[in-house]
């Protein structure tokens, strides 16, 4: 296999990993309002995801890096066609890890609310768009001879694409729904697994929607194969939820998520951004790629890192997998720094 399709197959790879697991703490971050009733529920949503979500977003730093440096043209083209929405996408990350970070700093209900809605914004706005953004890049784009985008803001923002970023924050509130309720126990438990059942035949039918409007255009006999089996694991996860059976539903969203982007990638190759204009204009694997030695060290470093990340992850989920309850909450660091020093136990002192 050629050094230009393992990086394209291991770009999909980082992708797909990043969806899988940054998409249910997006989902998570959506569920505020509904499920996050009480601050002590909030409390709970924001430990079930606590210790993951800035490592799940190692998987886009790595996917981006490894775009850049792989196939350079691919990374120039999509910057400065999609320069506006990525920006969105950074902004909306930074403010929804401000989010996390800030809203336990001070002991305010207004305070608390207003970070609360910068999480809930951060979780919709980016999967949003990154669903119109993925739609247009298999669909394709104006890309001239020079390999420049030709289009606008607008020419991004077409029906199709519109409702590739409805579809997928609609499946990434599923997939929370479901982790909610496989990392929680008692009402809020109850809560997310009723709810899943209730919305996620619309995920299901607007993801089924999505991929048979792109399967059209674009598909292959293989991404056609895939798009089954993400269906089949989609529907598989609704049914096995209605059975009380969180850890395997869970796994069903996560196959979907993954054999979907795994999809997309398939109508895509060996195309990397096909060009709406004119098909001979498309960056290819080939056409679009760094040279041969740059992508054989690329290689190896591949090699030695990422099991590294692999077993990092891994470790991190294994030690945090136990369920969360609001009993488990214990009080606000600034509530028990206000809290009467005779509260206290020997060893608290103010600002601990």
């Amino acid at each position: 296999m050629e050094l230009t399709t393992v990086w394209f197959v291991l770009i999909a790879v980082l992708w797909t990993g990043y969806f899988c697991l940054e998409g249910f703490d997006f989902g998570v971050g959506m569920l505020f309002p509904v499920l996050g009733t009480t601050e002590k529920r909030r409390r709970v949503l924001l430990n079930t995801i606590g210790p993951v979500w800035d490592g799940n977003e190692v998987w886009l730093i790595t996917a981006g890096g490894a775009t850049f440096a792989a196939f350079p043209h691919w990374y120039a083209t999509m910057f400065s066609g999609f320069y506006l929405p990525l920006l969105l996408i950074l902004v909306a990350l930074i403010v929804r890890a401000l989010g996390f970070e800030y809203r336990h700093k001070r002991n305010d209900d207004t305070w608390r609310q207003r970070w609360d809605w910068m999480i809930i914004a951060g979780s919709v706005v980016v999967p949003f768009i990154w669903g119109v953004t993925f739609t247009n890049i298999v669909r394709g784009i104006p890309i001239n001879a020079d390999r420049e985008f030709t289009g606008s803001v607008l020419t991004l923002l077409n029906p199709a694409a519109l409702f590739g970023g409805l579809a997928l924050v609609a499946v990434c509130l599923l997939h929370g729904l479901l982790f909610v309720a496989l990392k929680t126990d008692g009402e809020i438990r109850s809560d997310a697994r009723t709810l899943a059942g209730r919305i996620g035949w619309v995920a299901v039918a607007a993801a089924a929607v999505l991929l048979v409007v792109l399967g059209l255009d674009s598909g292959s006999v293989a991404s056609w194969i895939m798009t089954a089996l993400a269906a089949v694991a989609l529907v598989a996860a609704l049914l096995l939820n209605a059975r009380d059976r969180e850890g395997l539903a869970f796994t069903g969203t996560f196959l979907a998520i993954g054999l979907a982007v795994a999809s997309l990638f398939v109508m895509l190759f060996p195309d990397v951004m096909p060009s709406s204009t004119n098909a001979a204009w498309s960056l290819t694997v080939d056409n679009a790629a760094s040279s041969h030695k740059t992508l054989g060290i690329m290689t190896w470093v591949g090699v030695l890192f990422l099991p590294i990340v692999l077993l990092y992850q891994g470790f991190t989920y294994w030690t945090f997998r136990k369920r969360i309850t609001t009993e488990h909450i214990p009080p606000a660091h600034d509530e028990r720094d206000w809290a009467p020093r005779r509260d206290r136990s020997p060893s608290e002192g103010a600002g601990v």
